[in-house]
């Protein structure tokens, strides 16, 4: 399992990517930088990889999943409900591949700069 460090502002947590072809593809691509993105309670923006929707694709996630959206090409962080969610379930605006998990309180990511930098890298 691999770590990745988050941070965003004063916002810094680490998350443990799964053994999907899609983490091993963001693996490969970091440090990432990119610009936060809000959309409810989820953070996504735009990464430099290219995947299909995979075997780990979810309609629903978890708090604190760390996931794939295939057709924005983008990294996508969940803590809680987003604008489709239909009471307190989080749901991607469509499938996105699951690749990992945040470690501790996801919520922080509330705090992040909407618009400000967001850094990805190897912890």
């Amino acid at each position: 399992m691999n770590r990745i460090q988050i941070t965003s502002g004063d916002v810094s947590l680490t998350a443990t990517l799964n053994d999907s072809p899609t983490a091993s593809q963001i693996w490969e691509a970091l440090p990432i930088v990119g610009r936060v993105q809000t959309w409810g309670d989820e953070i996504y923006f735009p990464i430099p990889v290219s995947a299909d929707t995979d075997d780990t694709a979810e309609e629903v996630v978890d708090k604190g999943a760390v996931a794939y959206w295939p057709p924005g090409n983008a990294l996508c962080l969940f803590w809680g409900p987003t604008p489709a969610s239909r009471g307190d379930e989080i749901r991607p605006a469509s499938a996105v591949n699951v690749c990992g998990m945040i470690e501790g309180d996801p919520t922080q990511l509330a705090d992040a700069p909407n618009g400000g930098e967001i850094r990805i890298e190897r912890a």
